[in-house]
């Protein structure tokens, strides 16, 4: 195969993670791959995409697509339902108190998938098949075969295949991997009150209770509980569940109506030792897995896309190889410390709703009173929260 018929980029995996990398590294002229199948239409969960998110599907063309079919979160409510005696006050973070419409929209993951798809075949070239079955290492890049024997060569690997990635496999990277006693039950909805763009997360010893606004008198839900409760829970028949789920509510949306199937999945975490070896990078699950809880997973995957886009092609202008040691570690070093922060917050945030540990539930109920009576707290909180500090790519910047 002759030098112009090697992509600079290979992206493994086409799901929402592997198809946003695919379309930052070729908006940055890198000639790039997407090799995995095409995505499932059965996908009834939606994906709370905070504001770099958003700037990044406007600057690789894909927002107008979605506009339409995505609800703004204007605030987020958190309630302290775990009937401890010393209750938290409830906290509400508005948007308009930094500035901004809007922390994010809630996008539905098969719209999302399909516009990031359709895009896709226009900006750079998507190899469907069922996925890499083998790696050889080259000199100066990667040789991966698909089940039919093709053949794609690439100098960069991005790994964003899933938390079982053979691309990470071949790049000899290990993983930490930890589980809950918790599964998440995820359903849509409608309901007969107002949600005023209003994301409402309630705090029970179980795990948190989830509804994020959706559009047209929709709602979603991601009901996190024991997996025996769970269990008994997908048994019930719609008007049961929609019962149980008023009462935990409080009536706060009214009669509840029209759900979809429900899915339920165990909770889990895992985050990867290294972000980059032997010519591979990783990104989205891949690169780290953490439970639903405040909207980072999908927004951690996206900045990890945008960063790789963003080194790759400066590596490129500079004349350097892209797949080296040297470019692999400033990814690392770029991602490494926003998703083990995000990972140790949701972490200890999740483990003291159910654990038994004296003074874990005074210690996050005089949190949450701190952000109630500080909004200089609050604000601080949804900065760093929803608009990171740390240094932002140049694609996820603000984009009219």
């Amino acid at each position: 195969m002759v030098e112009q018929d090697i992509f600079d980029i290979a992206v493994v995996g086409a799901g929402p993670a592997g198809l946003i990398a695919g379309l930052s590294c070729a908006s940055t002229g890198l000639r790039t791959a997407v090799i995995g199948p095409a995505s499932s239409l059965a996908d009834a969960r939606t994906s709370a995409l905070f504001g770099g998110s958003i700037d990044l599907l406007k600057a690789v063309g894909v927002w107008p697509a979605l506009v339409d079919q995505s609800a703004a979160i204007s605030g987020i409510r958190i309630a302290d339902a775990s009937g401890r005696w010393l209750a938290a006050p409830e906290v509400l973070f508005r948007a308009s108190e930094v500035g901004i419409e809007a922390f994010g929209y809630n996008v539905p993951n098969v719209p999302l998938t399909q516009a990031l798809e359709e895009k896709s075949q226009a900006c750079l070239t998507r190899i469907t098949c069922q996925g890499v079955t083998r790696y050889e290492p080259r000199s100066a890049h990667v040789a991966l075969f698909d089940e039919a024997g093709q053949q794609i060569l690439a100098r960069l690997v991005v790994a964003a295949d899933g938390r079982r990635s053979s691309a990470r496999q071949f790049a000899g990277i290990d993983v930490s991997t930890w589980s809950y006693p918790q599964s998440a039950i995820v359903t849509t909805f409608r309901h007969r009150r107002l949600h005023h763009g209003i994301s409402t997360e309630l705090h029970r010893r179980a795990g948190p209770l989830t509804v994020v606004p959706g559009r047209d008198g929709v709602s979603h839900l991601v009901w996190v509980d024991t997996p025996e409760e769970a269990e008994r829970l997908l048994g019930l028949d719609d008007k049961d569940f929609g019962l149980e789920l008023t009462a935990k509510l409080q009536g706060h949306l009214g009669t509840l109506s029209e759900f979809s199937p429900r899915q339920s999945f165990r909770l889990t975490g895992q985050t990867a030792r290294s972000l980059g070896k032997n010519r591979v990078v990783l990104a989205g699950e891949a690169a780290h897995v953490i439970p639903p809880i405040g909207a980072q997973g999908l927004n951690l995957s996206f900045r990890d896309a945008a960063t790789v886009a963003e080194i790759a092609a400066e590596a490129k202008r500079n004349g350097s190889d892209i797949g080296a040691d040297a470019t692999l570690a400033r990814y690392d070093a770029a991602r490494r410390t926003d998703i083990s922060t995000r990972t140790f917050a949701v972490d200890v945030l999740n483990r003291s709703l159910f654990t038994n540990l004296p003074g874990i539930g005074l210690v996050r109920g005089l949190g949450l009173f701190a952000l109630a009576t500080s909004p200089a707290l609050r604000v601080q909180m949804m900065r760093e929260g929803f608009m990171p500090s740390a240094s932002t790519p140049a694609l996820m910047a603000q984009h009219s």
